[in-house]
């Protein structure tokens, strides 16, 4: 039975790959702070024999104001823990034959209506340095001989965790409405649809490089707030102040009020299949109970 070491394998993500992997016949090691790992010193015996390894770590970006010392966390959370996992394999007689690696579509910044691609240039901003220094360190993985596949990831939709349980209540209170503009992209992707992906990804050998893990049907968020509002059966229609954000949450408001019209045109070169490619029926089941 082949064996995968997912780090963070306990988290929002984590949990849904770890069920997919062994739907598919893995056997799986889960490394978290919960089962005892410890992201700054990786000890290697945990990535000994492991046929792959899926790599979630990194500590939530858009849950606290974005400070000097909240962003060396982000930062040292994904850069630091990434190089040390890649230097715990390197240690290794036999490298794991996969690293497949987190990073986000913060990699193109904030961007008009362009279609973004993954051979697209690299945006500007915190996000963007932040994903180009984490993807380059996974990179290092190649130089061991390993296959990389650097997942850039969007908005999940998802009910225990990411962005979409923090818009329920507004809209249940019946004061949901779009973030303003409106008129800024949401590049999203169903939960399922990205645990299948990451699982499909190790086992796909064409798979290398960077992937972009979006839906192929990017929305307006003014679309997108009205199709979340129908999904829980409630108005969509007020609409939210930008400048509140920015007032509330600083740079980091910047998540939401901008965006990216980011297009996976590497997964439908590969032939990934979706179950929820459509934002309508990926928000109905989303917010299923």
């Amino acid at each position: 039975m082949r064996t995968a070491a997912v780090v963070s394998g306990t988290g929002f993500l984590g949990r849904h790959v770890v069920a997919a992997l062994e739907a598919a016949g893995w056997s799986v090691r889960i490394l978290s702070r919960r089962t005892g790992f410890n992201a700054s010193r990786p000890t290697t015996r945990l990535f000994d024999g492991v046929d792959a390894v899926i790599n979630l770590a990194g500590k939530p970006i858009a849950d606290r104001r974005w400070t000097v010392a909240s962003k060396k966390s982000i930062v040292q959370s994904r850069i630091g823990a990434t190089r040390l996992l890649v230097e715990a394999c390197a240690s290794l007689p036999n490298v794991p034959p996969v690293l497949v690696s987190g990073s986000a579509i913060g990699y193109y910044g904030p961007r008009d209506d362009q279609p973004l691609r993954e051979d697209d240039p690299i945006g500007s901003g915190f996000l963007a340095d932040l994903c180009r220094d984490w993807e380059q360190v996974a990179m290092e993985g190649e130089r061991l001989g390993m296959r990389v596949v650097r997942v850039r990831i969007g908005m999940v939709l998802g009910r225990d965790g990411g962005a979409l349980p923090r818009m329920f209540l507004p809209f249940r209170l019946f004061l949901g409405g779009p973030i303003s503009p409106g008129t800024q992209w949401v590049s999203w992707i169903h939960l399922e649809d990205l645990a299948r992906l990451l699982q499909w990804a190790v086992t796909t050998a064409s798979v290398t490089g960077a992937v972009n893990a979006v839906s192929p049907h990017p929305i307006h968020m003014q679309e997108f707030a009205a199709t979340l509002g129908k999904a829980l059966g409630r108005p969509s229609w007020l609409p939210v102040p930008a400048f509140a954000l920015k007032f509330l949450y600083g740079d980091m408001a910047s998540i939401v009020t901008t965006g990216a019209r980011v297009m996976p045109r590497r997964l439908q070169e590969l032939g990934y299949t979706y179950r929820w490619p459509e934002l309508e029926p990926a928000l109905r089941a989303a917010v299923k109970p």
